[in-house]
């Protein structure tokens, strides 16, 4: 099947899920992530700002912050097809309503690559191996191949994100592990876990 096929029906699955069961299953997916140590143990995160039919990272920012953890997110320029990581403390203010809904930080300390200790990813899909199916525009696989980058990257989702294959090429960067609503799946795709 192609990418443009899956997309289609992954996002149909995401809008078959009824506000009140994405709410459940955000919080279960949000407590299994902050349960690993690979959370436990990051000083500075960098976190997605999530789509409406996404996972609702909102409780994982609040428990870094009470936890005293840096948080970034993704400051995307449409532009210069990239994200740089910004450091955000509030998710009240300070950001545009970008393509698709996207919240976009308009402001924030850039933080170094080399200083995060865990990045937490959106995706369609995934499969058992670790690889993950984005939107199509490859700005994560690209902030992925930044050698300065050596934290572990997780993959968040729900249950349901979770498919047999998904085909790669090989600009395609997976993820070391992906936490979902209902488990934590570690993938062999290299040393960065910090196990």
């Amino acid at each position: 099947m192609t990418k443009e096929r899956l997309r289609l029906e992954l996002q149909e699955c995401l809008l078959e899920i009824s506000a009140e069961a994405k709410s459940e299953k955000s919080k279960k997916a949000c407590r299994n992530l902050i349960s690993t140590k690979q959370f436990q143990d990051a000083s500075v995160i960098m976190i997605f700002l999530s789509l409406p039919h996404e996972v609702d990272t909102t409780e994982i920012v609040l428990h870094a912050w009470q936890m005293d953890k840096i948080v970034a997110a993704p400051k995307v320029s449409w532009q210069q097809k990239h994200m740089i990581p910004v450091r955000i403390d509030t998710l009240d203010t300070g950001f545009s309503t970008a393509v698709a809904g996207l919240r976009n930080p308009i402001k924030g300390l850039p933080v170094p690559e080399q200083e995060i200790d865990l990045v937490i990813t959106p995706a369609l899909g995934y499969d058992r191996e670790g690889n993950r199916l984005g939107r199509g525009g490859s700005y994560y696989d690209r902030f992925f191949a930044n050698e300065k980058l050596k934290a572990p990257r997780c993959g968040l989702a729900f249950a349901e994100q979770l498919i047999d294959s998904i085909p790669v090429t090989e600009r395609d960067e997976p993820v070391d592990f992906l936490v979902t609503d209902e488990e934590i799946i570690y993938f062999n795709n290299n040393k960065r876990q910090g196990e």
